[in-house]
């Protein structure tokens, strides 16, 4: 029997249980249900139980396979495996990379995602995205981290005989040019120490003894 849970976002979660497997731990299928904008409580609360009488019939012929959405088995790949498996922090950070994962890649089919809709992903989250909390470019660290949340879930797919392949083997994360750093010329600094007499004393030992600390290091390596 197909069970119904709400999710903060407004979205469904339909989940059927399909038995147990050869490993004895039980299956389910997943399938998330967005209602139309302007449905009434009770419009939607018909509509959820319709698609969840649908969806199990669907499951008990044995349709939902590879035809899946990325982003409901996704969510049955948190459920089944990262949510046992990893350590919580792990977790946490899984959940957070589907904020941009999902809205570009979770409404494909999971048998329809090419490396070629991945690389484009990854490649537009150096170039196009910034970071939520600081509006500064991303990481090359954390285009890894989605990248590697969007290939577990291909290899659970694997797994579970769904697809043969996995996508994200062909997909190469780009390196991010670093930018020149600026170096004073000798010039530059003797007119730096010129300016210095006329501050104060603290200035000048404080600037004094960073620009002879970064010369040391200069020279060391």
């Amino acid at each position: 029997m197909a069970t119904i849970r709400k999710r903060p976002n407004g979205s469904f979660e339909i989940k059927v249980s399909c038995g147990y497997g050869v490993d004895g731990r039980q299956h389910n299928q997943y399938k998330s249900y967005y209602p139309e904008p302007g449905m009434s409580p009770k419009q939607i609360e018909k509509e959820v139980n319709r698609q969840a009488v649908l969806f199990e019939e669907e499951c008990k012929k044995g349709q939902i396979t590879s035809a899946i959405k990325f982003e409901t088995f996704a969510e049955q790949w948190l459920e089944e495996y990262a949510k046992i498996n990893l350590r919580a922090t792990s977790y946490s950070k899984m959940i957070q990379v589907t904020r941009r994962i999902y809205p570009a890649l979770g409404h494909k089919r999971l048998d329809k995602i090419t490396s070629r809709d991945i690389q484009k992903f990854i490649t537009g989250l150096l170039v196009n995205e910034k970071n939520m909390n600081n509006g500064k470019s991303l990481s090359r660290k954390t285009a890894v981290h989605h990248l590697n949340f969007i290939s577990d879930v291909f290899n659970y797919a694997v797994r579970m005989g769904m697809l043969t392949d996995n996508p994200c083997r062909r997909v190469v994360v780009p390196k991010i040019e670093q930018t020149e750093k600026e170096i004073y010329t000798l010039d530059e600094v003797k007119e730096l120490f010129s300016n210095l007499q006329n501050e104060p004393l603290n200035y000048q030992v404080y600037l004094t003894l960073a620009i002879y600390r970064l010369i040391f290091f200069i020279s060391a390596h």
